[in-house]
């Protein structure tokens, strides 16, 4: 028996941030979450897979008409046409349509109630697929935790939208623990809401397959679906790559680079390496130049000559292929900041603190509520989510900046170095 779990396909839902850029690859961005689907459906014949379950946010919200969902009808028809069966449960942003909800689907597809936990058992194929869809677009509750007991003489799978005991950057939405999981006596669950692919354990199989389509930067590296394949009682997970345009993120360290030239060598090699990780998508990069050395003088005298520079190598490496989404400087002059952190001054102490954030993701989420907080809630909701101040990994991003910027300044002012 072989099936497809995807998740987070989020139809129609635009790449972010492109049209804010020149030269941009506005055309190949546009519709690549649906070209995604297209994949899977591809994917799904070709490996003539017996069912296909979607664990939540199959839309990215309301329509503003009914095109995205025939859009998924049509593709659902093609499988109905092998005889393919697809399952899903709504997730946040499915449970924010209107539209969706009022759509009709083909006879192959089983949307799961979200009333309560229910089983659908497939008898031809030996499947018991349990699950519950989002009422709304904020569940607050364990729904795995009444989820029913296993089918006896069935393959069990739990098809759940969740983010677990909780994941950088995500809200927590239906928590709930692996110990419920387990518990549950199912052989496979299907996670969804997560974006980055996961395995969170193999007894029993608990799987995020992340989402099909990056959409920006934060969702860097492949994306696509899980082919799973079991065999008398064996199970096999593989990865399988559905992406049309794939984000990455690119990162420098200046400290063994003597020149610009070396510094446009290693970045066109880098481009060149991920070109040919990535097949025959579009890549959309962001650059990252950081540490320590003699090329910073020029990177902070000349940024947008080197800017030029940087883009012009990715078009000679590419052939086109490949986009300079963004450059961020994070250099500084060349410190050794182990012996600055040792200095009974402020530029010591402040090396030590931002070493003591850096160290404690909870202390550091905590001071940057105490001081943004009020400001935050001052500002519109989009601009407020997009702070993300709940994400560590962004927060650590962010003082790392703060860090080079500050220490580059000091070093001119009170020579650190």
């Amino acid at each position: 028996m072989r099936f497809l779990h995807a998740a987070d396909l989020h139809l129609d839902s635009p790449l972010r941030g492109l049209d804010r850029y020149d030269g941009a690859p506005v055309d190949e961005a546009r519709g690549a979450t649906r070209r995604a689907f297209e994949n899977l459906i591809a994917v799904a014949l070709d490996h003539k897979v017996d069912f296909v379950v979607i664990a939540g946010d199959l839309y990215d919200g309301d329509w503003p008409d009914h095109n995205t969902g025939l859009f998924f009808t049509k593709g659902v028809t093609r499988l109905a046409e092998e005889g393919i069966v697809v399952a899903l449960v709504r997730g946040n942003h499915d449970a924010a349509s209107r539209l969706t909800k009022a759509l009709r689907l083909p006879k192959n597809v089983y949307l799961l109630t979200d009333s309560r936990p229910e089983t659908q058992v497939f008898a031809d194929l030996g499947v018991a697929l349990h699950g519950q869809s989002f009422a709304t677009a904020a569940v607050a509750t364990d729904l795995a935790a009444h989820y029913p007991p296993p089918v006896p003489g069935c393959f069990n799978l739990g098809l759940l939208h969740t983010s677990l005991n909780g994941r950088p950057g995500h809200d927590p939405y239906a928590p709930t623990t692996l110990d419920v999981l387990r518990g549950k006596g199912y052989d496979y669950w299907a996670l969804g809401h997560i974006h980055a692919a996961e395995v969170v354990c193999r007894e029993p199989w608990v799987v995020y397959p992340g989402n099909t389509q990056g959409r920006y930067i934060r969702e860097t590296g492949p994306k696509g679906c899980v082919l799973v394949t079991v065999e008398e009682g064996n199970i096999a997970c593989q990865t399988v790559a559905l992406d049309v345009m794939r984000w990455e993120a690119l990162a420098f360290d200046i400290g063994g680079l003597p020149d610009l030239e070396a510094l446009l060598d290693a970045a066109m090699q880098g481009l060149r390496q991920r070109l040919a990780e990535a097949g025959d998508r579009m890549l959309a990069v962001r650059v990252q130049l950081q540490g320590g050395g003699p090329l910073h003088r020029l990177l902070a005298a000349q940024p947008d000559a080197v800017e030029h520079e940087l883009r012009g190598a990715a078009i000679q490496a590419s052939n086109g292929r490949a986009w300079i989404e963004k450059i961020e400087f994070r250099t500084r002059p060349r410190l050794d900041l182990d012996r600055i952190a040792e200095r009974d001054d402020p530029v010591g102490l402040l090396v030590r603190e931002l070493r003591r954030f850096a160290a404690d993701p909870a202390l550091l989420r905590a001071v940057a509520e105490e001081t943004l907080g009020e400001l935050l809630q001052k500002l519109p909701v989009d601009l407020r989510d997009a702070a993300r101040l709940d994400d560590a990994d962004i927060l650590i991003e962010l003082l790392d900046e703060a860090e080079a910027e500050l220490l580059a300044r000091l070093s001119g002012e009170e020579g650190v170095e």
